[in-house]
């Protein structure tokens, strides 16, 4: 198979990856935090290495900050259940993802969407024209999941802080993909998925969860800290992390960290964008073919969008999958407003090809001549 679907999770992983989540599953599979046996101590250590590498990958000088989740989405609705309260105030985009649009909808959030450019996502300037004086809460995604616009996120940063406003970054598709800087951005709130960009498993994501960010639990019970007391402790990360945790993922997102850290983010881009801006050549030369997004160029992230005129794009991945072995996402890929935006909401949405960092050229010019024979 070419795998070309890295938006909705990667693969393959490194072969650490997985050595590292069997090896947890045979040799320190011990509850973390509950026992003082050696196996229980062992599966602790995994866990706060995985801290320790994810606080150093985003720039976040004190690691239990770090707060460890079953996905990005959880994370998601921890920043937001955890800090608003029914009816606030929130700024967000167009290019927003359903886990901050369906979380936001529960709490009736009174909602402030400032439209982001297909290609050059948000623009500062109109973002701080839909602050108010009473804004709880700006939300915005690091890099689009449809169009794989990147937002401004450290000029939006700049400004919530000289606000006080809190600030949730969306990282679903930049974690390990694209340089983050969590107290350097003045990012508040950065929730990421543990097996998509930091090649991990599935299972895995984290919340970080700044000074200025006081949240609510979605979750109260065991933390092995505390015992006595009928109150969730207020010690991070244990404040937000009740129960058993899934040590063997997160052993296993431990080692995608690891290799993350001897790659590279900056190479781990560049390679990227170098197969994105080769994508991108190769579709424009297809007759009816209409890509969404922003130019090649250095940047560039991996997420590719198309539509093809006369074609459903359901039908396209089908036939992709089915006739040429190739795997690809087509749809609304949770994110209607940013179609509304893209005018292919009522066409059921687009195709969405997406090169991780073990995809091929080759791959990448297989896709294209299918896409090519579909298309004739």
């Amino acid at each position: 198979m070419i795998y070309l679907d890295n938006a909705a999770t990667s693969w393959p992983k490194p072969e650490a990856v997985y050595a590292a989540a069997d090896r947890a599953l045979r040799e320190q599979s011990g509850n973390p935090g509950r026992s003082g046996h050696k196996l229980s101590l062992a599966a602790g250590r995994l866990i706060e290495e995985a801290r320790l590498l994810a606080a150093r990958l985003f720039g976040v000088s004190e690691p239990e900050r770090i707060v460890f989740t079953a996905s990005a989405t959880e994370a998601l609705n921890l920043a937001l259940h955890g800090l608003l309260r029914p009816g606030a105030h929130v700024v967000t985009s167009s290019a927003e993802h359903n886990s901050v649009i369906r979380p936001l909808a529960a709490l009736s959030a009174e909602v402030s969407k400032v439209p982001a450019d297909l290609a050059a996502g948000v623009d500062p300037d109109r973002l701080e024209a839909a602050l108010r004086p009473d804004t709880a809460l700006v939300a915005i995604t690091h890099i689009s999941n449809v169009t794989g616009t990147e937002n401004p996120i450290r000029e939006i940063g700049a400004l919530c802080r000289a606000r006080g406003i809190p600030f949730l970054v969306d990282a679903a598709q930049s974690a390990g993909a694209a340089p983050i800087d969590t107290e350097g951005m003045n990012i508040d709130l950065l929730a990421f998925p543990g097996h998509k960009g930091l090649l991990g498993p599935q299972g895995t994501g984290g919340l970080y969860v700044g000074a200025a960010a006081a949240l609510r639990p979605l979750k109260q019970g065991g933390t092995g800290s505390f015992s006595a007391s009928a109150r969730q402790p207020a010690r991070l990360p244990d404040r937000y992390e009740s129960g058993t945790p899934n040590t063997p993922g997160l052993a296993g997102l431990a080692a995608g960290l690891r290799y993350i850290a001897e790659i590279g983010v900056g190479r781990i881009r560049a390679r990227e964008a170098e197969l994105a801006n080769r994508l991108l050549a190769g579709l424009a030369t297809i007759p009816g073919l209409r890509l969404f997004g922003p130019p090649p160029g250095p940047t560039r992230a991996g997420v590719v969008s198309f539509t093809l005129e006369g074609h459903d794009a359901m039908d396209i991945s089908f036939i992709l999958d089915d006739s040429f072995d190739i795997a690809v996402r087509a749809g609304l890929h949770c994110a209607p407003d940013a179609h509304a935006a893209a005018g292919t909401l009522s066409a059921g949405g687009t195709v969405r090809i997406s090169a991780g960092c073990f995809t091929t050229e080759e791959e990448i010019d297989r896709c294209v001549e299918a896409v090519g024979e579909i298309a004739g």
